[in-house]
């Protein structure tokens, strides 16, 4: 049954670490059971930098999860991000041996396996390998080669590497805070698949997910992920430009950019001015609410535009129908949508994490700022039906020919989504694993 399994997601962002418990309804919505969040002071820009700040903040996430949901919670599904994640296209091959058989999911696991030894710069190593397409002797342009028959199979990959440093230090923090890691997953790949529909994949599209210390990029195309980036600038360097312009405390500076904070200068009013409590026996300081705008404005035209000539380098700004999507909690900024399709050109819309919520205990989920979080459980789900579809119960006898049984994957079974996105890897699965 679908109800008796729990995944849960973990995001831990520039700005805060949310915990969100879920679990799949009768009509295949997810429902979020709980969720907790922290505030997160030991990651800088995506990158833990203080361990023992993140899992304390890690651990009250937890809690407060735990006790708004009941849920025991023991294992995660956990996002990565950073300036240091980097992507890279690579073509590998193999020959096969029996030549009069069909190419097998075997045959597919052991070319995209190849592409986790590929070398690469030290200090890094590879976390997502996902096909691009295929070619079966002189054939080109195949997506899914299972059950062609040929000789050579060629694959074109999009690989996704991360710092070593960066995942070691996540590992560290999950297993002080006492719990596991079942998957490890790239942010945007997560905000994808909670906020994309499948015909804007299908006609090329860019989502741009605007964080605390990040600004994460994927760009999609045939269905499949083209390109991906994470740019340094998110959502709290335009709240230190508000505390240096308007000289103003760091809160005060980002509760200005949350109430009145608008993208374009133009929109704003003259005539008003916000009023803010001064320091100890200090008249209180008055922000007029255009010079606030036009602070927001010039960062956020800069961030839009390194976002912009990332697509152009890509090579797929004019193959992108469905244009932009912003998500995340910079989303939420007031005439961004303008201002992103004044510099670009592109059609651009709010990604809600909406789609795939049925009703839940928590109405908060449904804000653009956790569409990681709602997109990482997603993800835990798809992995964990993935797996269940690909095993069935075989004996197998031991030495002592006592029957026993033994969990093996199925031969020349489909590929789905999120098995591409962790590059067909086939581990044998504990049969009594709990995934919570």
């Amino acid at each position: 049954m679908q109800n008796d399994k729990i995944v849960v997601g973990l995001d831990i962002g520039t700005t805060k670490v949310c915990a969100l418990v879920g679990r799949k309804n009768e009509y295949g919505k997810l429902e979020i059971l709980g969720m907790g969040k922290a505030l997160s002071e030991g990651v800088v820009r995506g990158i833990v930098s203080n361990i023992d700040k993140t899992v304390e903040a890690i651990k009250k996430a937890i809690r407060q999860a735990e006790e708004q949901s009941g849920i025991n919670i023991g294992v995660v599904n956990v996002g990565i991000a950073g300036q240091h994640i980097k992507s890279l296209q690579h073509n590998g091959s193999i020959t096969r041996q029996v030549t009069d058989h069909e190419i097998t999911v075997d045959d597919v696991n052991r070319l995209t396996n190849d592409m986790y030894r590929l070398v690469t710069p030290p200090g890094s190593e590879i976390i997502h390998v996902m096909p691009q397409e295929y070619k079966v002797d002189y054939e080109e342009g195949i997506i899914d080669p299972v059950g062609m028959s040929g000789v050579r199979l060629e694959g074109n990959f999009h690989i996704i590497t991360a710092q070593s440093n960066a995942i070691n230090n996540i590992n560290k923090c999950i297993s002080r805070a006492g719990l596991e890691i079942d998957n490890l997953i790239l942010e945007p790949l997560a905000s994808c698949m909670s906020v994309l529909s499948e015909e804007e994949k299908e006609a090329g599209v860019a989502l741009v997910d605007i964080g605390g210390g990040t600004t994460d990029l994927a760009i999609f195309k045939d269905n499949i992920i083209r390109h991906t980036a994470v740019l340094p600038f998110g959502g709290n360097i335009i709240t230190s430009d508000i505390k240096q312009g308007c000289m103003v405390m760091q809160n005060q500076a980002e509760q200005l950019k949350v109430k009145f904070g608008k993208a374009i200068a133009d929109e704003a009013s003259d005539n008003e001015i916000v009023s803010i409590p001064g320091l100890r026996d200090r008249t209180p300081k008055e922000i007029s609410l255009k010079n606030l705008a036009y602070i927001i404005e010039a960062r956020m035209e800069e961030i839009v535009e390194l976002i912009y000539a990332e697509i152009v380098r890509s090579g797929y700004s004019n193959s992108l129908a469905a244009g932009i999507v912003i998500t995340g909690g910079g989303a939420q900024l007031q005439n961004l949508v303008q201002l992103v399709e004044y510099i670009t050109g592109m059609d651009t819309r709010i990604g809600y994490p909406n789609e795939h919520l049925g009703k839940s205990k928590v109405d908060a989920v449904k804000s653009p700022m956790h569409a990681t979080g709602v997109g990482l459980v997603l993800a835990g789900y798809q992995s964990l039906d993935q797996r269940t579809a690909n095993m069935i119960e075989v004996p197998q006898q031991v030495e002592y020919k006592k029957p026993v049984t033994k969990t093996v994957s199925k031969d020349g079974s489909g590929i789905g989504l999120f098995q591409k996105l962790k590059g067909f890897l086939s581990d044998d699965i504990d049969n009594d694993k709990q995934n919570y």
